[in-house]
């Protein structure tokens, strides 16, 4: 069964009490008087200012007892919530810290009401949607924009790995290339043959077999379709820093601007379930959804299997949808097994991008509960308006990697392992106490010297100086750290960039960011 709904479930129950009942409950610390609804970024009437010496102010410090918990700042409730009064979106800071000799090429952006361009042009920010502005900047952008104003410089930033989709499907697909079906639209849930063959790989691999599947344009746009298919602007939702930037973005354009972050545990970099128990339990409005990576990114973290089934528990007791994404399933290591949940308010995603080196073909799909009551007709609205089929030619080519088989990713991601200890090697400057991650996915999470907290501007000087391009933890909720990603090089290209990683860290360590 491609798609279906049966019966009205427990959690829709849960979900429809937890609605009625919401009104009657107060968050803790918040008394009778709901806060107010926070505005992220630009928007902002903290972060509005234009001036270099305002931003400065309202810089926020890194939390030193969590590597992934976001900037201290008050708070609206006692549960975590992120009103960000003081902290600048990453659009601010990338605007600022990446002014760079650039021939020109990156400009701070103008501050929400100033004019971009001359007189009668539609360029005011005024004139544009407050979901776009107030949304965080995408940090890969400026990354790349970094990278093509440097000379000589290797990425270790963006998640991707070194390898193509497997031979036997490019042949394939050479041969099929000019088949007038390509040129078509398909069905908006995806080619029925690959659907047929991810229910097949879903019942034998993750061990979920009553799920139902869409195609979509890779995880990224997956996850959007699920926040605009279960999420209203204004709702409560749950993430956990270190946390996945472009899911936070996801949340911001599409108006879901009560985000709770919630931190981790500084050894493990595993969620505070004890917090997300206090969340379901008390906050007004219950969170729709929790969100967690698993593998994580950026943390590189894998959650044990207990850990998730509590966090699965505690969402459907309280109504909330559990949204886990396992785009790097076939990415563990010593001897760990990856693991999918499978229950009514539960929803998996998954990803052709990395196992199967297909980043650019842009393929994913939604492993979604077929007992959920009217789930798929609502998510095939979003899915019509945005793309209305993944491409058919990148469909036709994950259907034909399907038949390489798990084996022949698990034969490339094997050769990572060496990557990564190049790359905890590098980090050792920073001491072994400051390296997490690594567990699954291909990131390493690393907390920079307490004298730079300010990781953007080692982001910057780390290219420039050294060569080498890592992620700012800023954009991931976690200033003052780095994400370290193996996947992208070879063992000989890694080694390269290893060396200068190294070399840059321990600079910064002993001196400074020297000039």
């Amino acid at each position: 069964m491609v798609h279906g709904a049966s019966a009205t479930t427990q959690f829709m129950r849960a979900a429809t009490q937890q609605q009625q009942q919401g009104k009657d409950r107060v968050p803790v610390g918040a008394g009778r008087q709901k806060p107010p609804r926070p505005r992220r970024g630009i928007g902002s009437s903290r972060t509005a200012a234009c001036t270099t010496a305002e931003r400065q102010a309202a810089r926020p410090e890194p939390d030193a007892s969590c590597p992934g918990a976001p900037a201290v700042r008050p708070r609206a409730s006692a549960l975590g919530r992120d009103p960000n009064p003081g902290r600048l979106s990453c659009l601010l800071w990338l605007s600022e810290q990446f002014l760079l000799p650039l021939g020109g090429g990156l400009q701070p952006a103008p501050c929400r009401g100033e004019r971009a361009g001359g007189d009668g042009d539609m360029g005011s920010f005024a004139k544009l949607a407050k979901r776009a502005v107030e949304t965080d900047a995408p940090v890969m952008v400026k990354i790349q924009e970094l990278l093509r104003g440097a000379t000589d410089v290797m990425s270790l930033a963006q998640g991707v790995v070194y390898w193509q989709p497997p031979e036997s499907a490019l042949d394939k697909i050479e041969k099929i290339v000019r088949e007038p079906t390509v040129s078509k639209y398909g069905s908006d849930d995806g080619l029925p043959e690959l659907r047929e063959a991810l229910l097949e790989k879903l019942r034998r691999e993750n061990k979920l077999t009553k799920s139902s599947v869409m195609v979509t344009a890779g995880a990224n746009q997956a996850f959007v379709n699920l926040v605009l298919t279960l999420c209203d602007a204004g709702d409560s939702v749950v993430m956990f820093a270190p946390y996945y930037f472009n899911a936070y973005m996801s949340f911001q354009m599409t108006g879901v601007t009560d985000i709770l972050i919630g931190g981790c545990d500084p050894k493990t970099l595993h969620p505070d379930v004890d917090w997300l128990e206090k969340v379901l339990k008390e906050n007004d409005p219950i969170p729709k959804l929790v969100t967690v990576v698993n593998p994580g990114n950026p943390s590189g973290a894998f959650v044990p299997r207990p850990m998730l089934e509590r966090i699965s528990d505690l969402c459907k007791n309280a109504g909330a949808w559990l949204v886990v994404d396992n785009t790097y399933e076939y990415f563990m290591y010593d001897g760990m097994e990856h693991y999918c949940l499978e229950d009514t308010h539960i929803v998996n995603l998954f990803s052709f991008s990395k196992a199967y080196g297909m980043m650019g073909w842009r393929v994913g799909y939604i492993a979604f509960p077929n007992e959920a009551d009217g789930f798929h007709d609502q998510l095939l609205k979003v899915q019509d308006n945005i793309p209305i089929c993944a491409s058919i030619i990148g469909q036709r080519l994950a259907l034909y990697s399907l038949e390489a088989g798990p084996e022949w990713i698990k034969e490339r991601v094997k050769d990572l392992v060496k990557n990564r200890a190049l790359l905890v090697e590098a980090l050792s400057p920073l001491g072994e106490d400051n390296v997490k991650g690594g567990e699954g996915a291909i990131y390493l999470w690393a907390k920079l010297p307490d004298n730079c907290s300010n990781d953007f501007e080692v982001v910057r000087w780390l290219a420039n100086k050294h060569g080498v391009a890592v992620i700012p933890g800023s954009a991931s909720g976690g200033p003052g750290y780095i994400r370290v990603s193996f996947g992208g090089l070879k063992e000989e290209d890694t080694r390269l960039a290893a060396e200068r990683l190294r070399r840059g860290l321990q600079e910064l360590v002993t001196d400074g960011m020297v000039q």
